[in-house]
């Protein structure tokens, strides 16, 4: 058999096959359910219709919410676009710079990695509910005093993420670098700034954010 005589396959006849091996399946699929298809017979097939929303319903800032979310709404999103809770900054929404760290049930975490509807009946702290400019959290005065930022973006993130990083402390969770795992741990200056790590200041404001989480902790960090 000659070349010559050899079907000839251009690369736009492999994308046109490719696309109908994936279309395919999933057309088949959807008018064997009968899912947006149609019959034989010509006429739409009967289906029950899938919810796309969820009820979530939980604790934010002492206040009881109940949100109706898509299941894919990160609790990052819920907050900033549902409940218009705009100190919660988003970022990276890769979960690499804390930006949107808040704290559930008192533990710190990164909202943009967290779907909202997986927080049914949680307490939710974010930064409005620490303090108030009449009443400071003992952590945003001390950030205020030392000059811990700059432009400020990431200083939601870090001060709750400094809060919680106290209470792992005072609960004896170890870090990376804690010497002894059978001593609670110290809030030295090395232990603060590894568990610190995760919050990300672009700014380059870090000597002043560990002097503000020193003076809360009373130690020269």
């Amino acid at each position: 058999m000659n070349e010559s005589d050899q079907p000839k396959v251009t690369r736009r006849d492999v994308l046109v096959m490719g696309a109908a091996s994936v279309v395919t399946p999933a057309l088949t699929g959807r008018l064997a359910h009968g899912q947006g298809g149609i019959s034989r017979w010509g006429s739409h097939q009967g289906s029950t219709e899938i919810p796309t929303t969820m009820q979530t319903k939980f604790l934010v800032n002492g206040v009881s919410r109940e949100l109706e979310l898509d299941p894919r709404t990160s609790l990052l999103d819920a907050l900033r676009e549902h409940l218009h809770l705009t100190g919660t900054k988003k970022g990276c929404d890769h979960g690499q710079c804390g930006a949107c760290t808040v704290l559930v049930d008192g533990v710190r975490i990164n909202a943009c990695l967290s779907l909202a509807v997986m927080h049914e009946g949680d307490n939710i702290t974010t930064i409005e509910g620490l303090g108030t400019p009449e009443k400071l959290h003992p952590m945003q005065a001390a950030f205020i005093k030392h000059d811990g930022y700059q432009c400020g973006y990431c200083t939601p993130g870090q001060i709750c993420s400094a809060v919680a990083v106290l209470n792992e402390i005072k609960s004896g969770v170890p870090s990376h670098v804690t010497a002894d795992l059978l001593t609670a741990p110290e809030a030295s200056n090395v232990e603060l700034r590894e568990r610190m790590s995760g919050n990300i200041c672009r700014c380059g404001a870090y000597s002043n954010i560990a002097e503000a989480i020193g003076e809360v902790t009373g130690s020269n960090a």
